[in-house]
């Protein structure tokens, strides 16, 4: 989960500071969208934003900058989850003030960030300010006897959602003509927006290829939920839908789409992870504990050292041997302990 909140706040990042350079044309108030018009749409819509408070060229950039620290700090694991709901209204917020940018990868950040925020995201690629830990102490037993229950119910509802999105995307393309007779990759590939010169003729110029990628896109997206509820085929089926979004953000230029998909994609390799990184954690201590042992036991060539008793830095270097033997039996003991944990 931590790997999908660090992406989420990636993609928000990444969104502003693409836009930077044009921020006042495209979101200020003076800009491509008037901010009348901009706020009778949201009172249509009944929905907020902030930026809908006043039409202040400094009220414009205060939010805007404030947004852009905020998916910053979700980004490196700063804030915990009241940093990552203070990122969600700020994407909101700007998402509403220029829905002409968006690509899709939107509508799945405000429901799955939500979701998000039940979930146990900050365990891992986080900066700590050592807050969590003096505030947790004084948490009543059982709320912090929920938060197992309501990190199970953040992961399962965000499962939920993508096996729905891909359902429903695969079920709406068996219907459309194109994609029955296996030519719509042909048409959607011809779509400037939509292409990667010198790369997507490659792909719509071969029947082959178009065939393919037709038919097998619309086959996983309806099976992918099948293959993710079986434990042997869940990191398969999600290592082959982070291929498939990645391909389309490289060939179809939608990245944020792409990498919100990917961010979620990640919640179903989190056990493959995990377990991962349990298996080499004692290595890579080992590894670290062996590089510091090597240097504590290293003679300075450049000047002969007094020890104590009277010896030179040659007799230390005898000593050596016995220090890895410490080290091998504080690793053997690491190993373990690690070992009821597997």
């Amino acid at each position: 989960m931590s790997g999908t909140r660090l992406l989420l706040g990636f993609v928000g990042f990444m969104y502003y500071a693409s836009q930077y350079g044009d921020r006042r044309y495209l979101f200020g108030p003076d800009g491509v969208f008037p901010w009348g018009e901009f706020t009778s749409k949201v009172q249509e819509a009944g929905t907020f934003s902030l930026y809908t408070v006043s039409s202040s060229g400094v009220w414009f950039e205060l939010v805007f900058h404030t947004g852009m620290l905020a998916a910053l700090a979700v980004t490196l694991g700063l804030g915990g989850r009241l940093g990552l709901a203070v990122h969600w209204v700020f994407l909101w917020s700007i998402y509403q003030r220029q829905p002409v940018l968006l690509d899709g990868g939107d509508n799945l950040a405000y429901l799955v960030i939500p979701m998000l925020l039940l979930t146990r995201c900050y365990d891992r690629f986080a900066i700590s300010g050592g807050l969590a830990k003096k505030v947790a102490p004084r948490v009543p037993s059982v709320l912090r006897s929920l938060s197992a229950p309501l990190h199970n119910l953040g992961v399962v509802a965000i499962a939920l959602q993508i096996c729905l999105v891909y359902v429903v995307s695969g079920l709406y393309k068996v219907q459309g003509k194109m994609w029955q007779d296996g030519t719509a990759l042909f048409y959607v590939l011809r779509v400037s927006e939509f292409s990667l010169p010198g790369v997507s003729n490659l792909v719509y110029e071969n029947d082959m290829l178009v065939f393919l990628g037709t038919y097998s896109t619309t086959i996983f997206l309806v099976y992918f939920p099948l293959g993710v509820l079986v434990p042997q085929l869940r990191p398969w089926a999600a290592v082959a839908s982070i291929g498939f979004h990645v391909s389309i953000g490289v060939l179809m230029g939608l990245t944020g789409f792409a990498l919100t998909m990917v961010a979620c994609d990640l919640i179903f390799l989190s056990g493959a992870l995990g377990a991962a990184m349990a298996r080499t954690a004692p290595l890579l201590r080992r590894l670290q504990s062996s590089a510091r042992s090597g240097e504590r036991g290293r003679p300075d060539r450049g000047r002969p050292e007094k020890l104590p008793d009277g010896a030179t830095a040659a007799k230390r270097k005898e000593n050596v041997p016995e220090s890895e033997d410490q080290l091998l039996t504080a690793s053997t003991g690491e190993v373990a302990a690690a070992e009821p944990s597997r």
